[in-house]
């Protein structure tokens, strides 16, 4: 009976674990870097703009299996410097398994991503993603993407911009290729915002759809301390007060 109950709770957590999972691919590591003059989009097409390569900021996470009913938050400092990215767990409630088997570990996949130079695989660029005209909406513009090849770290979907087309605000669609054999579909929104003159990641949300588990959703939020070594301004600091995820 021990022995039904122990192998009952491994398949419970390991189905878990494959419901949250969703990758670090639902992770904005870092901002997009700035096109090529010769890309559609104006908002990336800024060559001599400054780009993300360091930073501190507090970063709060949550995960939920809602058929599971299995739920964790965690709150850490995390901090970049190049190709080296730490950080420290300073909090964290709620199911054992969501903790260190899921945000723990996406924790460690964002850090050894960043440490063997994968970012660039999921950066805006031409040798990622096919770039279609830019139409309208209620206040913003929007430009669709086509990932060039299926890869977990790649979205097929669009860019939101802002009015003026020349602010990324977010990044919204599917992973171009699933994480595991578990989800059929996971749903990924990034937010941006400019603070002190630098793009930066303010946000994600992923919401996953997973065989045996039902839907399962990963948010993540950022405080910024600093950026590229300058303490984060009043102003900045407002923006993110704001939750301006548009």
């Amino acid at each position: 009976m021990m022995r039904h109950k122990a192998l009952q709770r491994s398949s419970h957590n390991r189905l878990l674990v494959a419901a949250l999972t969703l990758g670090a691919a639902a992770l904005a590591t870092t901002a997009p870097s700035a096109l090529t003059a010769s890309s559609p989009p104006a908002a990336l097409e800024r060559a001599s703009e400054p780009h993300l390569h360091q930073y501190r900021a507090f970063r709060r996470m949550y995960a939920r299996s809602e058929k599971l009913n299995q739920e964790a938050w965690m709150d850490a400092w995390t901090e970049l410097k190049g190709c080296s990215f730490s950080y420290q767990i300073v909090q964290e409630r709620g199911s054992d398994a969501v903790r260190n088997r899921v945000l723990r570990a996406l924790l460690k996949r964002e850090q050894e991503l960043i440490a063997s130079g994968e970012p660039a695989r999921a950066e805006l660029t031409l040798d990622n993603y096919s770039f279609a005209d830019q139409t309208s909406g209620p206040g913003v513009r929007y430009v669709g993407i086509t990932p060039k090849r299926n890869d977990v770290l790649l979205v097929d979907g669009r860019m939101v911009l802002s009015e003026d087309g020349r602010e990324l605000l977010r990044v919204e669609g599917v992973l171009s290729k699933n994480p595991s054999f578990w989800t059929s579909l996971v749903n990924v929104i990034r937010h941006y915002a400019r603070l002190d003159g630098v793009r930066v990641p303010i946000a994600t949300e992923s919401v996953a759809k997973v065989k045996l588990a039902g839907m399962s959703k990963l948010n993540v939020r950022y405080e910024y301390e600093s950026i590229n070594g300058r303490t984060v301004s009043s102003a900045a600091r407002l923006t993110l007060a704001s939750g301006s995820t548009r």
